[in-house]
């Protein structure tokens, strides 16, 4: 049994990782052996002097693994006094329990195990009761063993594959052909799914997540960093004791706690090798569909004399079934998805993408928003004041009788914007949630359709998303009513108004959202949204009408010269480019423009003194647009990996899905300079080329330490590879020495500041 000593340390040890790393939380289970054999009194001690060191720091999220065969209301009432979760250990039925958890005179601990759980399902003690973990024996019955442990109702239920490694295979695993585990975990998805998944099953659950891009439960599957240390009784720093299983001393560090930082442990070879992603897998698993839900598997399950770690997992036929299965299943049972052809995936991954492949990114972002809405409908129920199940109700109406204007306005950027800010906030009353019945109020008006309802007052303001705001001073709420053919009417505690949309006369109080056009094109100047500050920098206030005029023609020069001298980036932008927002002016003249992940079609600009320069942060910042909503269709790239990349763009380095980002963008800011060049003479010349000499060099690099990552999944590799293609012949055009020179210079700069 440990000693006092030894958790004493090991509490200091943590609380001192904790404070040096900002941890808000720190996760400590208490393992075996069976830990119960400390006793009461015994695990008392230890749970008193843990938290009496860490918690001064951070949460401290304490669980325990157990048996259960010694579990009493002694135990109960301790786990319950300091918040313990218990986590039971059960194989399923009484004949797949007998089939190993026998006591050695041959007696079964079955019973026991059952009033142990019995004990965590009384109302008293089933906010300790985590849940059961079972280790699947494939001579079990599958369905008797699920049906069995359901019938317990655990929070949380874990199937485990039984460990062992190429060198030494569970029965029935570690053959190209052998699937039994699979088979065995298969008819417990049937069993599963027609119960209506009501308990939550962590390895479904899991490869359910991993394959939306999500985080998995467990340390057996997807590409999550391993962030597990084990202290043994003697102080000793191991590696997940699973690794036990590779050879004698396999998870050893050679550190204790009484010598050694949590930092030591950290920087260990072998730990850091678990936290590579994607590029600490073995290439045949970099290589398959399946990688970002299986992860290679558990990592002491990869072990092979002379290769070491470096295989896949001795169960990789049967993960890859199973994972298949259940995406399958998974993807069936989801509202049609949305994709794109092979043909529109590769135009973006060139940089470009005309009208045709932006298509799928909207029709997809029209999804999201409606999943977004029903999710925050759920959310929502409460909402004391009514006002967004009254704008629920309109919606739907609305909904069924004119679809098309209901797309229109939930289109607008920063009604997704507002959606997840909503689903953002921590539980209870969702405040913003009546924001819904001004977007019902907008499509009413703007379908023409007779309704009325109460929306809510922001900053003085009724805000009608796509149309405008109205002034209507303090006040909680307001009546909007729909009067048909674009009028409407609001009536407050400071007056009433009647408006009618498109009149020459607008009155003081309606601003209505302005639009900018050239030629066929337009976007609205979108300076009334209370949702539009999810940009990175300041909105401006409401524009004067001159400040309006200003960006008029700004935005008219700027689109001609796009149309005229970049054409194979106007037909992607005239499709999915909805909105302008104007951003307030950098203080030190610096340029100004951002997109926002949840606002698809925006983009927010301080206007800049040329209209050329406009041009360039439209088509700039579109690809930000455009590869945010790529993102929420594919993964391009491991999404844990927590590596940082330096790029030539900015001082800082980047994760991995920034630096794609900013390479997207750069591809098109290269490009502008590319054909800048030809187009100006005398200094502007020069400046065009040395921009192109620069931008080209850094966007290479970015591509090629992308490349070299090992974090792209299948889509991203070609991805980065259509980028490779479109910047590769970029650097074999020629400049001017002068411009070559300065970019050498700049690029040398950049790397000693790093």
């Amino acid at each position: 049994m440990i000693s006092p000593e030894t958790v004493a340390k090991a509490g200091m040890r943590i609380a001192e990782h904790a404070r040096d790393h900002r941890l808000p939380q720190v996760s400590v289970i208490l393992h075996g052996g069976e830990p119960l054999l400390a006793g009461a009194s015994g695990l008392a001690s230890i749970i008193g002097e843990l938290r009496r060191a860490v918690e001064p720091v951070c949460a401290l999220d304490l669980r325990i693994h157990t048996n259960g065969v010694r579990l009493d209301t002694e135990l109960c009432e301790l786990f319950l006094a300091e918040g313990v979760k218990v986590g039971i250990s059960l194989d399923g039925d009484q004949a797949a329990n007998d089939l190993h958890r026998r006591y050695a005179n041959g007696r079964s601990s079955y019973d026991q195990v059952l009033r142990a759980v019995a004990l965590l399902r009384e109302e008293r003690y089933r906010p300790v009761y985590a849940g059961l973990l079972a280790t699947i024996d494939i001579r079990s019955d599958p369905v008797a063993a699920y049906r069995a442990l359901a019938a317990l109702d655990p929070p949380n239920l874990d199937f485990l594959l039984p460990h062992g490694t190429w060198d030494s295979p569970p029965p029935g695993a570690g053959r190209p052909e052998a699937t039994s585990y699979a088979d065995w975990l298969l008819a417990v998805f049937g069993e599963w799914a027609r119960d209506g998944r009501l308990v939550p099953v962590r390895m479904f659950d899991s490869i359910i997540k991993t394959s939306y891009g999500g985080a998995s439960g467990t340390e057996s599957l997807g590409l999550a960093p391993s962030d597990v240390v084990v202290i043994e009784t003697d102080g000793t720093i191991e590696q997940a004791d699973s690794i036990k299983v590779a050879y004698d001393g396999a998870p050893a560090t050679g550190l204790d706690i009484f010598r050694h930082p949590f930092d030591a442990a950290a920087a260990h070879p072998a730990i850091r090798a678990r936290q590579a992603g994607i590029a600490g897998l073995a290439d045949t698993c970099r290589r398959c569909p399946v990688v970002t839900s299986c992860g290679g598997g558990l990592f002491a399950h990869r072990y092979r004399t002379g290769s070491g770690f470096q295989n896949p997992s001795v169960y990789c036929a049967d993960l890859e079934k199973i994972i298949t299965h259940v995406r399958a299943d998974e993807a069936a049972r989801r509202p049609s998805g949305h994709s794109m052809s092979q043909a529109h995936f590769d135009a973006l991954a060139t940089g470009y993408g005309d009208a045709a492949s932006i298509a799928p990114l909207s029709r997809s972002q029209g999804s999201i928003r409606r999943r977004l809405l029903r999710s925050l409908q759920a959310r929502a129920a409460a909402d004391a004041s009514g006002t967004f199940s009254a704008g629920w109700d309109l919606l739907t109406h609305l909904d069924a009788s004119s679809r098309d204007v209901v797309d229109e306005v939930l289109a607008h950027p920063y009604v997704r914007a507002w959606a997840e800010h909503c689903l953002r906030a921590p539980g209870g009353p969702v405040t913003d949630a009546g924001h819904l019945a001004s977007i019902a109020a907008a499509a009413a008006i703007r379908s023409g359709t007779l309704a009325e309802l109460e929306v809510p007052v922001a900053d003085g303001h009724v805000h009608l998303p796509t149309l405008g705001r109205l002034r209507v001073g303090d006040s909680a709420t307001a009546i909007v009513a729909a009067r048909g053919a674009g009028a409407f009417e609001v009536r407050a505690p400071n007056g009433k108004w009647h408006v009618r949309l498109g009149a020459a006369e607008p009155g003081a109080d309606w601003e209505p959202v302005r639009e900018l056009r050239s030629g066929t094109f337009s976007v609205r100047l979108e300076d009334t949204d209370p949702y539009r500050t999810c940009h990175q920098w300041p909105v401006t206030a409401r524009l004067s009408d001159a400040e309006a005029a200003a960006w008029q023609a700004s935005f008219d020069e700027a689109w001609q010269l796009i149309e005229r001298s970049y054409p194979r980036y106007a037909p992607g932008i005239a499709a999915g480019l909805s909105t302008l927002v104007p951003l307030a002016a950098d203080p030190a003249g610096e340029e100004r423009s951002a997109a926002a992940r949840p606002a698809f079609g925006a983009i927010a600009v301080a206007l800049p003194p040329a209209a050329a320069d406009l041009a360039l942060l439209i088509i700039h910042e579109f690809q930000h647009v455009k590869l945010g909503a790529l993102y929420d269709l594919y993964d391009l790239y491991d999404r844990l990996d927590p590596r940082l990349f330096h790029v030539l763009w900015r001082p800082d380095a980047r994760p991995l899905g920034p630096t794609l980002q900013g390479t997207y963008a750069h591809v098109a800011v290269t490009d502008y300079w590319r054909q800048r060049r030809h187009l100006v003479t005398g200094t502007d010349a020069d400046r065009a080329a040395e921009q192109f000499a620069c931008w080209r060099v850094g966007t290479a690099e970015a591509i090629e330490a992308l490349a070299s990552s090992g974090a792209l999944t299948p889509s991203g590799a070609g991805f980065v590879d259509g980028l490779r293609v479109t910047v590769e012949p970029w650097l074999g055009e020629q400049v001017p020495a002068a411009a070559a020179a300065a970019a050498g210079r700049w690029a040398a700069e950049r790397r000693q500041a790093w």
